[in-house]
């Protein structure tokens, strides 16, 4: 993704259900007692999330056309399917910015795919083949871990896969893996930056225009990217805000109500080009991006952004706990 702002620009446990009866001893035998049933909502395992991150970093880098790539993807595809999912592949072939052929690989998990209520989660499971942004020039043809930049959103949405194959939301629930995010153009190539803002985001905009079923639609989308370093703030982008302003309403909400306020900045924040804009600007599902912006950054993400850094040391379970625990009370309280 590409940061647009001033800068350019459990054991598992289960929440019980919980019952309101009004009345008392002395209520009559002709008033009707009244009941209200609240949202069942799993707890999401901050660990467990964790330990997925870990797994798709031990792969190595998740570039496409490479082994580890294709390992990784075996193992979430499988991984998806032990959760009870419908898994789709959409195996494509995709042209990068520098005439590369990607050898890409779209993930679906569909969740009670005959409701026609359904919610669409997503996060792009590639990492970047190369740390250009890193401080030391001799790093920049290197490809990064993307233990944060990647890895994180795909670790919690593994988790909400995980508790959704005990307790079952009650909408139908898509999980997309979208690949092929992080292959946009590097920061020496300047012959061609007239290109670098669809450079970005190919697995996305691929299935944005060929979704794996036709027609599909969704209520809305949820979008995570870099959602594992320490002290994350997440603020309302500006993409999101454009296209989907009453879904990050919902959702900062959330947040707030579950004691996630310091993550989730009820303030605007930069424009990000990210999978999010193709799922809005395609298919017109209005979708957002729940993604970090560190304004004491340079460049708008973290130090360890598009680094060789980046790797399980900014990975922080407080985090992903914060970011899962929404994204599970957004869904199961959906009707």
């Amino acid at each position: 993704m590409e940061f647009k702002s001033m800068i350019r620009l459990l054991p598992m446990l289960f929440a019980t259900l919980l019952m309101v009866a009004c009345g008392g001893s002395n209520t009559k035998k002709n008033d009707s007692a009244v009941v209200e049933a609240m949202a069942v909502v799993p707890i999401f395992d901050a660990d467990s999330a964790y330990s997925f991150v870990e797994k798709q970093v031990s792969f190595g880098p998740r570039v496409p056309n490479t082994q580890a790539h294709r390992n990784c993807g075996d193992w979430l595809e499988a991984k998806l399917r032990e959760y009870g999912a419908e898994v789709v592949d959409q195996n494509i072939e995709l042209m990068a910015y520098n005439g590369t052929k990607l050898q890409a690989r779209n993930i679906i998990a569909q969740f009670r795919p005959e409701n026609k209520k359904r919610v669409l989660l997503c996060a792009h499971w590639d990492s970047r083949p190369w740390a250009d942004c890193d401080p030391d020039a001799a790093n920049h043809r290197k490809p990064i871990l993307g233990a944060n930049d990647g890895g994180s959103g795909v670790g919690v949405l593994l988790e909400i896969a995980r508790q959704m194959s005990a307790v079952p939301a009650t909408v139908g629930v898509d999980i997309v893996l979208f690949d092929a995010e992080d292959y946009g153009t590097h920061k020496a190539d300047h012959s061609v930056r007239h290109n670098m803002d669809n450079s970005w985001a190919l697995g996305s905009q691929y299935w944005a225009r060929i979704p794996h079923k036709s027609p599909y639609n969704a209520r809305y989308g949820i979008l995570l990217d870099m959602v594992g370093a320490p002290h994350s703030t997440f603020y309302r982008e500006g993409v999101s805000q454009h296209y989907a302003a009453s879904i990050i309403d919902k959702v900062w909400k959330v947040a707030a109500d579950n004691g996630y306020a310091s993550y989730f900045i009820n303030e605007e924040g930069g424009f990000v080009t990210d999978d999010h804009l193709y799922v809005n600007e395609y298919m017109g599902i209005p979708c957002i991006d729940i993604i970090n912006h560190d304004k004491e950054s340079e460049n708008g993400f973290g130090p360890y952004w598009h680094t060789v850094k980046d790797d399980m040391s900014w990975i922080d379970a407080a985090t992903l706990k914060a970011v899962g625990q929404t994204v599970l009370a957004v869904i199961y309280n959906e009707k």
